[in-house]
């Protein structure tokens, strides 16, 4: 992109937005102190189609401790013995003991207390503690839906914060194998992948400590805490999603998979279906259940876009073309295709082909079987939680409100960005202060519609001017279920 250096309007809007968005969810983040735009323009080739177009030149103010990342501490690489590249800092190790130093007196200090006089000892606390960090701060993300686009060593926080708002969005359809970037084209920061990346970046942080820190000792701290932290961090999390206060049973792991699965096969919308939850009856009133089941409903995905999702991806020619060099040609085939993304592709066309035959009655009456099954049984749970206290109006008021403190009713969906950033894009940026101010009160009960006082008398006439020449999308409410159109948005 002509290593200019320089952010544009559209993404630097996203991530002003998303990094508040993350704060006031109370997730660990960089913050956004101003977004300011200018003039001066640039041009940029969004989707790398050969369609480039100017954008305006943007800058961000980012907040944090400190900048550091896994992979500062990577310019001390030795020369790869495939292509020779090696780090800036090779053989340095005088600067890598004084990045230690700085990081470990300095954002933890407790650690440097307690272990001043072995520096080993130190090291691998700090290790074990970055370790846990980074298990909680993933776990944090696949309990709000939130996918980050391009989690390589370089944005992972060497205090375990989000880092680096490039391609991101947050899930609305559930898909454990949503992508967020358009430009991973082979799904490596996928939704699902994202605790085990998160683990391999950390093996690439005990890789470049060495000697300061013995692989073996790394190695081992991150076998024992990692993926034990994460699942504490994550069931943890999701009890309070479910509104399980009283008791954890061994079930709970099987009950919010089962609930997972659920939403998958009906199209459920994560962020809306844990927050309806709430309103879930424990009693077993017909009428209620049947209402509530209408409401389950509204959040599942239509055959419309059902059709959307699963549209084949691949030309067919090009298809074709694959399946036959995988059967002349593996060695061939291995280098420009993977035999998962074939598979995927075939299964894609055959759900495709059977959502041409599904009707909107079928589909309710799928839906509908699914999600009784799975209430049925998280009636039964929440009856375990009634029954182990002594006051049950109070245990369930209690219940709806750590229930509503911990599911967001407001997220960024990329729809609600979108209409922000073509409203900027024109001049008027009260869309983008209406939707900061929602996303700083996530957990609200009701959206504020009343707009935010323009500053100026300017922006008001420019924002008029924009108006006129642009006439813009409805507005649905903030936490709706996302329009139609928002199925083709591509973030890269």
């Amino acid at each position: 992109r002509q290593a200019d250096g320089r952010k544009v309007l559209r993404s630097s809007i996203r991530e002003f937005l998303c990094s508040e968005a993350m704060f006031h969810l109370g997730i660990p983040t960089t913050r956004a102190g101003t977004c300011v735009t200018s003039d001066s323009e640039v041009v940029r080739d969004i989707f790398y189609d050969g369609n480039p177009k100017k954008e305006r030149c943007t800058v961000v103010l980012r907040i944090a401790s400190t900048f550091l990342r896994f992979g500062s501490f990577e310019i001390f690489k030795p020369p790869d013995e495939y292509t020779g590249r090696k780090g800036p800092s090779v053989n340095r190790n005088d600067i890598r003991i004084q990045m230690l130093d700085y990081v470990i007196g300095t954002f933890y200090p407790e650690i440097q207390e307690a272990h001043s006089d072995n520096s080993i000892q130190r090291n691998a606390a700090f290790f074990k503690e970055i370790t846990k960090r980074t298990a909680r701060l993933v776990a944090e993300w696949q309990c709000v839906g939130f996918c980050h686009g391009v989690l390589n060593t370089d944005n992972m926080s060497i205090v375990g914060l989000t880092i680096d708002y490039g391609p991101f969005g947050f899930m609305d359809r559930y898909d454990p194998e949503h992508i967020c970037n358009g430009s991973d084209n082979m799904g490596r920061y996928a939704y699902n992948k994202q605790p085990e990346i998160c683990k391999w970046n950390l093996g690439k942080l005990a890789e470049a400590l060495v000697p300061e820190l013995p692989l073996e000792v790394s190695e081992l701290i991150l076998a024992e805490e990692y993926d034990a932290e994460f699942e504490k961090h994550y069931l943890q999390k999701m009890r309070k999603k479910l509104g399980l206060i009283q008791l954890e049973l061994e079930e709970d792991s099987k009950l919010v998979s089962e609930l997972l699965e659920t939403m998958h096969l009906t199209g459920g919308d994560f962020t809306n279906i844990f927050y309806l939850l709430s309103s879930f009856s424990v009693d077993s009133d017909p009428s209620r259940l049947e209402d509530f089941l209408e409401k389950l409903m509204s959040q599942c995905a239509s055959v419309e876009e059902l059709r959307v999702a699963f549209r084949p991806q691949m030309d067919p020619r090009q298809l074709s073309m694959m399946l036959m060099l995988a059967q002349s040609n593996p060695q061939l085939f291995a280098l420009i295709g993977t035999k998962a993304n074939i598979n995927k592709e075939l299964e894609r066309i055959e759900q495709f082909s059977k959502l041409q035959q599904l009707t909107a009655a079928d589909l309710l009456s799928r839906n509908k079987r699914h999600w009784t099954e799975w209430l049925e049984k998280y009636r039964v749970r929440l009856q375990k939680e009634a029954e182990s206290v002594r006051d049950a109006c109070a245990w369930n008021a209690e219940r709806v409100k750590v229930m509503n403190s911990s599911n967001p009713k407001y997220i960024l969906r990329n729809y609600i960005a979108q209409n922000a950033i073509e409203a900027a894009e024109n001049g008027d940026f009260s869309e983008v202060r209406n939707v900061l101010k929602l996303l700083e009160n996530p957990f609200q009960e009701t959206e504020d519609s009343t707009g935010v006082k323009e500053d100026t008398k300017e922006e008001e006439a420019t924002a008029a001017a924009a108006a006129c020449a642009q006439a813009p999308r409805s507005r649905l409410p903030y936490c709706s279920k996302p329009p139609l159109w928002a199925s083709e948005l591509c973030v890269t």
